[in-house]
């Protein structure tokens, strides 16, 4: 099952994306109900936004070891994490903005998955069973400003700019999260392509991890890690996401102005 969020004569709802591009709306929130109602609109009439409004988002450094090493680092011992805010936050379609400070600004894709049920102190083995589905995202990150950061022990603005975390176009429910191909292109060209099989940390464990320090509520968000093949892209380039079983979140960039 797909679930889209979506804008339709300026109100923000929830629908089940069918094959054929056609949305049954919900009734209410997909963390309340995943109960479809009357009204049908398709894709073609719609505005698909990001998949949740204003989540927390836990993002996972390293988390991939061929990522580690192409920057020069040893794969961490346990969860390498760090917050982005959610107004960085942003759907398809909507660009990224280049902001003045960018002077190497990368792209990265990655797996979000998006919790459904609360979880705190969970198991490995109970923790999927609070995820409602997963999203394409990208962990977009200003590296001199994150290299600096993270000089000093911490981890914010190099990767917190506003558009700095594209999600969507859908959130996907009933993957297996262990076994799903990722890849990033820029302008058409195949820059990133991996499978979550290679997770150092699989979404299981980092679900129960991050739930032994905090409860993680319907909507937050985790963004489980970047493969190799990172790279810099400028104002003007398209950067599209893909996961298999979730579709593709494309993003183009401007510069700020």
């Amino acid at each position: 099952m797909k679930i889209v969020r979506y804008s339709a004569n300026g109100d923000a709802c929830y629908g089940i994306l069918e094959e054929d591009g056609s949305i049954r709306q919900l009734a209410g929130s997909p963390f309340d109900s995943l109960d479809p109602g009357d009204v049908v609109t398709h894709l073609d009439r719609v505005r698909v936004l990001a998949p949740v409004e204003t989540p927390r988002v836990i993002g996972v450094g390293l988390n991939y070891a061929a990522h580690a090493r192409e920057g020069g680092q040893e794969p961490p011992p346990f969860p390498m994490l760090f917050m982005k805010p959610s107004t960085g936050v942003i759907g398809p379609e909507v660009p990224i903005v280049y902001p003045h400070q960018g002077e190497e600004i990368h792209y990265e894709c990655e797996l979000a998955v998006v919790i459904g049920n609360p979880a705190r102190r969970v198991t490995d083995a109970e923790a999927l069973d609070c995820v409602l589905g997963y999203t394409c995202g990208n962990d977009v990150s200003e590296r001199v400003i994150q290299r600096s950061e993270m000089a000093l022990g911490c981890m914010l603005i190099g990767k917190g700019f506003d558009t700095f975390c594209p999600l969507g176009p859908a959130i996907a429910t009933g993957l297996d999260p262990t076994d799903l191909d990722i890849s990033t292109r820029l302008n058409g060209e195949v820059k990133q392509q991996a499978n979550t099989s290679d997770l150092l940390f699989p979404v299981a464990r980092l679900i129960s991890y991050i739930s032994e320090a905090m409860t993680l509520l319907p909507g937050d968000v985790i963004m489980t890690g970047t493969p190799s093949g990172v790279g810099p892209f400028a104002p003007g380039d398209t950067i599209e996401i893909e996961i298999s079983g979730i579709g593709t979140l494309r993003n183009p960039v401007v510069a700020e102005g």
